[in-house]
């Protein structure tokens, strides 16, 4: 195959001036233009995956931020805001009579508020609220006024709050009752409302919860005898002042206000850290400092160091020893030279110390010779 390929090829060209002059420029020039193309587009590959990664990071941080800004004020929300109302059941109790079908006791009713956790939150002031259903009885109309007192308990049964409140029914006039009977009674018949009222009872109009003795129980009483009630509900709602009750009466407008707060910071923060992280030069200066430190307190290094030291004390001393040997010609004791060494060292620039060493040199030749 690749002989017959050739024979045509010569065939067509003999002399090869086509293969030359046509056919190869023609291929090196598609294949530079075949390469700058795919260069281009490599490029181009590239720097949209470096936009998309950016894009990507920089979505990422701003749900971060975000995310983290909504979460502290959740958080916070959590922490600083406590159960808005608690609501108890309370089963009244009484003693009943033989001779009259009225309650010979007063009733009287326990109301477990926790066995372990604290209910209340300390320092936070609550309304103790007994709330009554009375049917618009005979009875309950001729009732009048009646007491309700109750008693707040610890886990040790302390007395912590005492309190006693009156109440009564809302009068009103036979001529009412009766045209309001009238206008209603399709919804009685029916059994959509029922004719009672309900009277609340505030028993603690601002009672604060103490840390060391939390409320664990309510006792509750009626004092009256002749009392009709369907049931009977203990409330204790919280009293919010300040920024707890703007946080709960605008609770869109605190949470604007408090995310953004929240961007506001974390954003300072971030990019404080940014830039002081981008520029690493101060880093690299105190690694430099470290590193450095780190030598000198090297046990091998500080012994070199006094070594060297050692050594040019030597090597001033051997060179001092020299140099006074050539003064005169002749070579000089070690004790002598010692001498004129230490004097140098001590004051070499005065006159009278060179005149000094000058005698004594010259003693020394003339006993030698």
């Amino acid at each position: 195959m690749n002989f017959l390929l050739r024979f045509v090829v010569f065939c067509l060209d003999p002399l090869g001036l086509g293969r030359r002059f046509l056919i190869r420029p023609t291929l090196n020039l598609a294949w530079n233009v075949y390469d700058r193309v795919r260069s281009k587009a490599d490029e181009k590959v590239g720097t949209v995956r470096e936009l998309v990664l950016r894009l990507g990071l920089i979505a990422f941080a701003v749900v971060l931020i975000i995310w983290l800004a909504v979460f502290m004020y959740a958080a916070f929300y959590y922490v600083f805001m406590p159960a808005i109302s608690h609501t108890r059941p309370v089963h009244m109790q009484f003693k009943t009579c033989l001779e009259t079908s009225t309650p010979c006791t007063f009733p009287h009713a326990h109301v477990s508020l926790t066995k372990k956790q604290q209910l209340l939150m300390v320092g936070q002031a609550y309304k103790v609220i007994v709330n009554i259903d009375m049917p618009e009885s005979p009875q309950n109309l001729e009732l009048g006024m009646f007491m309700v007192c109750a008693e707040m308990r610890d886990y040790d049964s302390m007395l912590r709050g005492h309190s006693c409140r009156s109440a009564m029914m809302r009068y009103r006039s036979p001529l009412i009752r009766m045209i309001s009977t009238w206008a209603l009674s399709p919804l009685y018949v029916l059994g959509w409302k029922e004719e009672f009222q309900q009277v609340p009872v505030e028993i603690f109009s601002r009672y604060l919860e103490e840390r060391q003795h939390p409320i664990t129980d309510v006792y509750v009483e009626i004092q009256s005898q002749k009392i009709q009630f369907y049931t009977v509900t203990l409330h204790i709602v919280a009293d919010f002042t300040g920024l707890r009750y703007i946080m709960f009466n605008w609770p869109v407008l605190s949470a604007i206000v408090a995310i953004s707060t929240n961007l506001f910071f974390i954003l300072v923060i971030f990019l404080l850290s940014w830039y002081h992280w981008s520029d690493a030069k101060w880093l690299h200066s105190v690694q430099i400092k470290y590193a450095r430190l780190t030598k000198s307190l090297e046990p091998g290094v500080i012994l070199s160091k006094t070594s060297s030291l050692r050594d040019d004390d030597d090597l001033f001393a051997y060179g001092d020893k020299s140099d006074i040997a050539d003064v005169g010609g002749d070579t000089l004791s070690d004790v002598d030279a010692d001498d004129l060494v230490l004097v140098k060292k001590s004051g070499s620039g005065k006159d009278a110390t060179q005149d000094s060493l000058r005698k004594r040199h010259s003693k020394k030749t003339t006993a030698d010779h």
